[in-house]
């Protein structure tokens, strides 16, 4: 099969397509043939400088991507959820990536069937992003309704689905994002949106319950600002070296995200209730890799970049 590895650190050139021997499925495990697999802002970071590789099996060559749609090829020993033909959705388990690629193998465990209603590209959209915000919000900040939440970035793929999730949930949702994605946003269920062009959140936000911070570094350290006494905030985003939270009165959480098969069928009640509603969505052909990861690093997508590999 054809695989996009990388054999040094660097630009997107550093992304190159090579034959590698075919996967076989373990015990639990089952073969998926890939037909969609995410580009998350994670992916290019690795690529270009081995970020998180101490929370990884980083080694080279590397296999990118940690988000997949595809159909099952064979099943490992013990699988009973699945058979060939079923198609599936999920993520790789943590510390594991590799989904940029024409088969896959991974515990069964952690994948859900992909329903008709959901086209291959649709389904690795909402995955990692899905997951991501579900155990931010939901399981980490416990927001509730009528509760006051910013959430940075409101316009990228985690984003997308937190402000969703956030209004669904029934809380006064604040988000930060260009001009040019206000509506967007708003569409999405957002109360307020700040201008970061043009706005200091600092400036015009206060007495907030919980901020969801998708960027981190010097943001991250502002956010405690708009929080109330008792606030909470989750990050996911970098923070500065050596930061430290500038006060004490709120609970700082750095969310695990687990992947587990519970949190897939959740993505998938919230979008059949139309809770939650599909991204924007931008398919690149696998072979275009370099071309996803230019666009991911720009740090202005709207939505989800996709590799569809069929």
């Amino acid at each position: 099969m054809k695989a996009i590895l990388i054999h040094e650190l660097g630009g997107p050139e550093v992304l190159q397509v090579e034959e590698v021997p075919d996967p076989k499925p373990a015990a639990g495990e089952i073969l998926v043939e890939v037909h969609a697999a995410s580009v998350n802002p994670a992916d290019a970071k690795v690529r270009a400088r081995g970020a998180y590789s101490r929370w990884t099996s980083f080694s080279i060559p590397y296999c990118l991507g940690r988000d997949f749609s595809g159909v099952v090829a064979a099943c490992g020993e013990g699988v009973t959820d699945f058979q060939p033909g079923d198609p599936v959705f999920g993520v790789l388990p943590a510390g594991i990536e590799g989904t940029y690629c024409e088969m896959l193998t991974v515990d069964a465990s952690v994948v859900a069937h992909k329903p008709d209603t959901l086209k291959h590209e649709e389904a690795a959209a909402l995955t990692l992003t899905g997951l991501t915000a579900l155990v931010s919000i939901e399981d980490t900040l416990e927001l509730k309704a009528g509760e006051k939440i910013l959430i940075h970035a409101g316009a990228g793929g985690v984003g997308s689905f937190a402000v969703q999730l956030a209004k669904h949930i029934g809380a006064h949702v604040i988000t930060t994002a260009s001009a040019a994605n206000h509506d967007y946003v708003r569409g999405l269920g957002a109360d307020e949106v700040i201008d970061y062009n043009e706005q200091d959140f600092t400036e015009v936000l206060s007495d907030l319950d919980a901020v969801f911070d998708l960027i981190g570094l010097e943001v991250h350290q502002r956010s405690f600002s708009v929080l109330k006494p008792g606030g909470r905030i989750a990050y996911i985003g970098p923070l500065l070296e050596d930061a430290k939270p500038p006060r004490d009165d709120v609970t700082v959480f750095r969310p695990k995200v687990d992947r587990d098969r519970a949190h897939q069928l959740r993505i998938l009640d919230l979008y059949t209730q139309g809770a939650i509603k599909l991204p924007d969505i931008q398919t690149v052909p696998w072979l275009d890799v370099a071309k996803a990861h230019q666009m991911i690093e720009t740090g202005h997508v709207r939505g989800k970049i996709v590799l569809m590999m069929k």
